[in-house]
């Protein structure tokens, strides 16, 4: 992966996107493992169209523009469909590649991105740890309102449920209904992935540790800290801490030679 500049999210103005599919986990897979650089040349839609055989062209094309182009294509980091494929050909295993594919996504979806590090990871401090739909839009409806715009109720409803069916589907929350904070971990090999994407984006030293990206995880300073020295004694990385210094290295080469270090020292099993 090239270096790129590590781009504030929270900033990002809100989109109705999550409104039409949540995650869309399953379909997101088929398509990283189906597209190419040469697709962008032409419309990429009738060779994606094989990919997804259960779905009419128009559907497809929608699921392209409104979820995979913006996540995986413009996202950030950009062509970020690269890392995946390296996950997806070496089939790591679904709870290795699953919350991958959910930190990409938050940081390409800004409403995702803010209702989780402010409303959710705050929620799972707490002994009340359902996350209510009125609650969620009403929160959207606050937001995008400071921001000098304004959504329909309907509208702002269909976000609120997208958001929370993509939490849901990504690990973070549990509940067919009523949605609650899951106890969720986060694997130690997707903790090092990231980790090194983020130092590859500059992210360094302390701010690395302290980056508003781990609270997509729900993870305090200190669980980082923790998982970023069980990936130390893995060999995955260097880390060490005094006080508030820290110190992290990774082994020269790209994220493919990376992915390959740590997914080919546990066993695989194929994700679904």
């Amino acid at each position: 992966m090239q270096s790129a500049k590590l781009r504030n999210v929270s900033s990002a103005e809100f989109t109705t996107r999550l409104q039409k599919g949540g995650a869309l986990l399953p379909d997101m897979r088929l398509l990283v493992s189906a597209w190419s650089e040469e697709m962008s040349k032409g419309d990429p839609i009738p060779l994606l169209a094989k990919s997804l055989p259960k779905s009419t062209q128009a559907r497809v094309r929608d699921t392209f523009v409104r979820a995979f182009r913006p996540r995986f294509i413009a996202g950030s980091p950009p062509n970020s469909w690269r890392l995946l494929r390296v996950l997806e050909d070496l089939r790591a295993d679904i709870q290795v590649i699953r919350p991958f594919y959910y930190w990409l996504t938050a940081r390409a979806e800004p409403a995702l991105y803010d209702f989780v590090s402010e409303v959710v990871y705050s929620r799972s401090r707490s002994t009340d740890r359902e996350i209510r739909i009125e609650e969620t839009a009403s929160w959207l409806t606050s937001r995008v309102r400071a921001s000098g715009k304004m959504w329909t109720p309907l509208v702002t409803r269909k976000v609120a449920r997208g958001m929370l069916a993509a939490l849901r589907d990504f690990g973070i929350l549990e509940g067919a209904f009523r949605k609650r904070i899951a106890p969720a971990r986060l694997p130690p090999e997707t903790c090092a992935m990231i980790a090194f994407c983020l130092d590859d984006m500059g992210v360094t030293g302390r701010e690395l540790v302290r980056h508003p990206d781990w609270r997509l995880f729900l993870l305090v300073e200190t669980g980082v800290e923790h998982l970023l020295l069980e990936c130390h004694q893995h060999g995955w990385l260097r880390f060490e801490s005094a006080g508030n210094l820290y110190r992290t290295e990774f082994p020269k080469g790209s994220f493919k030679d990376y992915a390959h270090g740590i997914l080919g020292r546990v066993d695989q099993r194929t994700g679904s």
